[in-house]
């Protein structure tokens, strides 16, 4: 009886880790550049992770290394075991209009009705503007 009572007791603690976990990064995000930053990444199981990403974003990742999708499921959010990520958006037309990553690149699109790209701007400073 022992057991069970301490194994239930660990059961208890690792969830209240978990929700500790989901509540500092649903207060980070989306500022938080990756899991690892917060230094339990690789005491995570695949469970605890999908756990995680299921309370912070509504839909688990599956496994290390995948991203989070939108409802069109056009890839919005990806993070990988090494702790480089991308987060990506889309307009109505599926065109990619925003990209960021964790190196600190990002660039900027804008599409006229047909779907033409009309501007473009990235952190290097590059701009293209046929507005």
């Amino acid at each position: 009886m022992k057991k069970i009572i301490k194994k239930i007791l660990r059961e208890d603690r690792r969830q209240m880790f978990l929700d500790k976990i989901v509540h500092v990064m649903k207060n980070d995000y989306p500022l938080f550049k990756n899991m690892e930053d917060y230094g339990f990444y690789d005491q995570l199981s695949e469970d605890e992770i999908n756990y995680i990403y299921s309370e912070i974003f509504g839909k688990p990742v599956m496994e290390k290394g995948m991203g989070i999708e939108d409802e069109d499921e056009k890839n919005v959010y990806t993070e990988y075991i090494d702790g480089f990520w991308y987060k990506t958006e889309y307009d109505d037309n599926g065109n990619e209009t925003y990209y960021e990553n964790s190196d600190g690149g990002w660039v900027k699109w804008e599409y006229d009705e047909n779907g033409n790209e009309i501007y473009y701007e990235n952190s290097r400073g590059e701009i293209r503007d046929n507005r």
